[in-house]
């Protein structure tokens, strides 16, 4: 398990960047006209190198024009004050139809900026869309950047892709890599440490929470014969498991023995799922009547006593259960509230 407290110690021990050298950073101010970090900031020195999935990147020169791709790179950079030219279009868990989440529309509002460039994702990455915002380096240490899409975008900037697995990223490891290649490090620290407090102090008032053993699951109503579920190569279990809950053992054995950030299991075998406090999964309350009536899925205790945790479908809440920099101080208790609301019906 990798407790909250170790969040920190991870900062140090990613083993996927290597710098060319390093420096003093100093207070970055926001460019709300166009994303840059201050040109008069101390920054890590450059060239920066760093190590992924796909090779590696040399970042030659502390960018000024930072864009990004795939869910939640972008609040990286506006969690450090600096303004993307283009980042992803969110296409889940918008309320309004903008395009753009709450907590990220609060914080393009706090930094005085207009919304940048939306790459419309749902069909894959719009390269030329990207390439028209002529970034100096593009961030998408958590997605799932294809070797295909990595050549492509490579062509526009040095991008930062993911360092193992696809969609595996964790959210700390995130915040590293993409604040490294900023040339931000220290500031990625300062979030990170920010993070783990907000963190710390919302469970601390859950008591209920402490020790519980957590599955995040996917339940098609449409087939119950699977219960899917992520691993903890996944942000949404991992970071159940980075801020204390406990992870199954189904869970566990099935990450060990995949890098895939999902799984499903046969709902015949739902003695695995015996020792599973909470399952969280998206869905209301209809979705859990059908549950609880379906012949396998009622043999699951959690299921059978509604320890279930039920988040509505694409609602921001839902998305942000996915945690990401400005998701976190947006909804971790709302979240954190039902996760408890379920703990309370454990005997």
């Amino acid at each position: 398990m990798r407790p909250v407290h170790n969040l920190l110690t991870a900062l140090s021990a990613v083993a996927v960047l290597s710098l060319a050298a390093c420096g003093g950073t100093a207070d970055t101010t926001s460019e709300a006209d166009g994303g840059s970090a201050s040109a008069e900031a101390a920054a890590d020195a450059f060239p920066i190198t760093i190590e992924h999935a796909f090779g590696e990147t040399t970042i030659e020169e502390q960018p000024e024009r930072v864009a990004s791709v795939a869910w939640a790179n972008h609040e990286v950079p506006l969690a450090l004050g600096v303004v993307p030219v283009g980042m992803s279009e969110a296409t889940w868990g918008d309320d309004d139809g903008d395009g753009v989440l709450p907590w990220v529309e609060d914080t393009l509002g706090e930094l005085g900026a207009e919304t940048p460039v939306l790459f419309d994702e749902t069909e894959g990455i719009d390269f030329e869309k990207v390439a028209d915002t002529t970034p100096d380096v593009i961030l998408a240490a958590y997605s799932g950047l294809t070797q295909e899409d990595y050549d492509t975008l490579s062509q526009i900037a040095p991008v930062v892709a993911y360092p193992e697995t696809a969609w595996g990223t964790s959210l700390e490891d995130m915040i590293t890599i993409n604040s490294v290649a900023m040339g931000m490090s220290a500031e990625g620290e300062e979030l990170v440490a920010d993070l783990q407090q907000q963190v710390t102090e919302a469970m601390a008032e859950r008591p209920d929470l402490e020790g519980k053993s957590v599955m995040f699951t996917y339940l098609d109503p449409n087939d119950l014969s699977q219960v899917g579920f992520y691993t903890t190569h996944d942000p949404r279990a991992g970071f159940l498991e980075d801020i204390g809950l406990t992870t199954p053992p189904v869970v566990a054995e099935e990450t060990a023995a995949t890098d895939e950030f999902f799984v499903s299991t046969s709902a015949e075998q739902n003695d695995a799922f015996a020792d599973v406090d909470i399952f969280i999964t998206y869905g209301g309350d209809e979705l859990l009547t059908h549950v609880q009536n379906d012949p396998l899925m009622k043999q699951i205790p959690a299921v059978q006593r509604g320890s279930v945790a039920m988040l509505q479908d694409s609602t921001p809440l839902a998305a942000s259960a996915n945690p990401s920099p400005l998701s976190i101080g947006w909804g971790i208790g709302d979240y954190l509230d039902i996760l408890a609301g379920a703990a309370a019906k454990v005997g």
